[in-house]
């Protein structure tokens, strides 16, 4: 039988391997690949998870390694944008190219009409290929209306899909620095960083999205690994991982099967787990399928808003508490539970320094 852990292992253990016990002093592309990239549609979120993990964090940091081609943002997992190691996108971003091609036929494809996808990728292949490799690339919106100029009768939309479906495309700077702003300008990413070959491809590069996600999100579900790569049908590695003693079963208080890497430490579930204003989008929340490890069902959908925008959220002593947003240079807060005097006024010290951060 599996060893069972308790509610609060399972919490502590995820909030230790995200570095949300103790800020750390480390890199920030370090604490990125920890947490297998940053969701980014929001090109500021990125920032506030990492200040919510590293001592003394600067934005100038990752602000170097974009604009050095280090850490790109392009659709990866479930094809949402991410900042990511350049490098590690480049074997992530082909191993989920089914998730990209799932969602562009349900969506958009019938919308083509008689038009062949393949004619629609050549025609944006060949637009960026007339772009400087050393520039910044194709601006979005010059994509969609060359394409929409082409075939005039197809929803723009549908044709851009296909283009940003097929391709793997990089949102370049200055989008995506700290404080910028500005439409997204797009390149493939062999012509922004340079060409190479994947590390891994095929099963193996399920298998080390399996191993990364675990390492920084684990003790996991298959519904969770699956909920936030996209991936499908992952159950026989995991099974053949199991095998071959890379992963380990162990039981959630409920009973649902959980996987981890052999040898990964389980929190003792006694650590004080101090009050975190985490991001927008924040992987310990957003697409997580095992989220009740640290949020209660109906205190995360009072989170949910009707556009898909996410709040911040505040984490207090380990679980969901609020939300937090930046409006006029001030960090307004919403809570969602009750809270004691003590633990209010820690949430408050936190969203001082958050202010205090975001005026940087």
């Amino acid at each position: 039988m599996p060893e069972t852990i308790t509610a609060a292992q399972w919490n502590r253990t995820l909030l230790q391997r995200q570095h949300l016990l103790d800020r750390v002093d480390e890199d920030a592309v370090e604490v990125i690949d920890r947490c297998v990239g940053l969701q980014a549609q929001d090109p500021q979120a990125p920032f506030f998870a990492l200040w919510s993990r590293i001592a003394d964090f600067d934005p100038a940091e990752v602000d170097d390694l974009l604009t050095d081609r280090e850490l790109v943002r392009m659709p990866l997992q479930r094809g949402t944008v991410f900042l990511m190691d350049a490098l590690d996108a480049r074997w992530i971003r082909r191993a989920v190219q089914p998730v990209h091609d799932t969602a562009l036929a349900r969506t958009h494809l019938p919308q083509l009409g008689g038009i062949d996808a393949d004619q629609v990728l050549a025609h944006a292949a060949a637009l960026f290929a007339g772009s400087d490799g050393e520039a910044a690339g194709v601006p979005g919106a010059r994509l969609r209306t060359t394409l929409a100029q082409t075939w005039p009768d197809v929803p723009a939309e549908a044709l851009t899909a296909v283009a940003r479906a097929r391709l793997p495309l990089v949102q370049t700077p200055p989008r995506g620095l700290w404080g910028r702003g500005g439409a997204p300008v797009l390149q493939i990413l062999d012509r922004w960083i340079g060409p190479g070959d994947p590390a891994v491809v095929g099963d193996e590069a399920c298998r080390d999205l399996i191993r990364m996600y675990l390492r920084g999100y684990g003790p996991a579900s298959a519904a969770a690994i699956a909920t936030w790569s996209g991936l499908t049908g992952l159950g026989p590695l995991l099974a053949a991982m199991e095998a071959d003693w890379e992963l380990v079963k162990l039981a959630a208080p409920d009973g649902r099967e959980l996987f981890d890497l052999d040898g990964l430490e389980i929190a003792s579930g006694r650590e004080p787990a101090p009050v975190r204003l985490i991001a927008p989008y924040d992987g310990v929340l957003v697409a997580n399928a095992d989220r009740d490890r640290v949020a209660d069902r109906e205190v995360y959908r009072a989170t949910v808003t009707p556009n898909g925008r996410s709040p911040g959220f505040i984490l207090v002593d380990g679980y969901l508490a609020g939300t937090w947003r930046l409006a006029g240079g001030e960090v307004e807060l919403t809570e969602l539970t009750d809270l004691t005097p003590a633990q209010r006024t820690g949430v408050e010290r936190e969203a001082a320094r958050l202010a205090a951060f975001a005026a940087r």
